[in-house]
């Protein structure tokens, strides 16, 4: 029996490092009761989370799927809840636990162990449990969670970081004795911005979540529907060099991956994570109409400026759910 712990699709810094954190949290307290825990990824990880993997001597979890789950196996997921974010193919009748910052969407068929806050990462989640067991991450780790919530909080200038997040960043770099917080987040942050390595459809799809929103009931649409919403993310510090030099070939890859993944609307938000600055790159019409409605302005050669909203949970993703109702 394997208890498998799993981020979202997609991987990022938070999910990867939140599974590694929880299997050491989980080997090293029995209390738990859960069985050769394993950390894993859905799929290949980003830039990022390659560099600070790779620079701390962690080697790379390995990708699982659905079919290497046996029946006796368990499931705990990290960093999402909502069944669009899971492992395809997952039974979830095999999720023991879920340990997650984001809004609750659950329809599942039994109870099961849930740990749910407003914090900025799932990092500092997994921090709050080990304290609450006695228990301290090594040098190595504790500088991998530090950098997954610089990572996730964009060196706490997001609208999802809260003090907890600041608290446990403070404890975490003096266990990983990194004087110098502000040189560790800008390096974190170039490796961030490096998609060198990409080509566009993979730039479009490097970070992104499929959203249903509820729409609205009209003459045309009574009873109101959900509109199938896909949001990428790119943080970077060259946001003007992504919007003139790649922007042609990101909206051509927009509509090919808006087809492969059948969603109704498309947004890619290249943030500027140093100059606290997003603009969205809008593909047609139909996202031109919503986003206008959603963050006011006007959409000038496929790009329109909202302003300094970071988040896509809290920010940017709301604000298209309520243009939408």
């Amino acid at each position: 029996m394997t208890t498998y712990i799993i981020g979202h699709k997609k991987p990022d810094t938070d999910s990867v490092i939140a599974a590694i954190a929880l299997q050491f949290l989980y080997e090293s307290r029995d209390c738990f009761g859960y069985k050769n825990p394993q950390a894993v990824i859905t799929e290949t990880i980003n830039p990022e989370a390659t560099f600070l993997l790779n620079k701390f001597g962690i080697e790379t979890p390995k990708i699982l799927t659905a079919e290497n789950i046996l029946a006796e196996d368990k499931v705990i997921l990290v960093d999402h809840n909502e069944a669009s974010q899971r492992l395809d193919g997952l039974n979830q009748d095999q999720i023991a636990e879920i340990i997650d910052h984001h809004k609750v969407n659950l329809n599942l068929n039994e109870p099961i162990f849930m740990t749910f806050k407003a914090w900025g990462s799932s990092n500092t989640i997994v921090y709050f449990l080990m304290k609450q067991n006695d228990l301290r991450p090594d040098k190595t780790l504790a500088s991998l969670m530090l950098a997954a919530i610089l990572s996730d909080t964009v060196g706490y200038k997001s609208a999802t970081t809260t003090s907890k997040d600041k608290e446990v960043g403070a404890e975490l770099a003096e266990i990983a004795e990194v004087g110098d917080v502000e040189a560790f987040t800008l390096e974190i942050f170039k490796a961030k911005s490096d998609i060198s390595s990409l080509n566009d459809e993979q730039i479009v799809k490097n970070d992104y979540k499929i959203f249903e929103f509820d729409t609205a009931s009209n003459d045309n649409n009574p009873g109101g529907s959900t509109t199938k919403t896909m949001i990428d993310q790119l943080e970077t510090v060259e946001q003007e060099m992504v919007l003139t030099i790649k922007k042609a070939g990101l909206l051509k890859a927009m509509a090919t991956v808006k087809a492969e993944q059948e969603v109704k609307l498309l947004f890619v938000a290249i943030t500027d994570i140093l100059k606290v600055n997003t603009k969205l790159l809008i593909l047609s019409d139909a996202e031109k109409e919503v986003a206008q409605k959603a963050f006011g302005g006007v959409v000038e050669n496929n790009i329109l400026d909202i302003g300094p909203k970071m988040s896509r949970k809290k920010e940017i993703a709301p604000a298209i759910e309520t243009a939408l109702k």
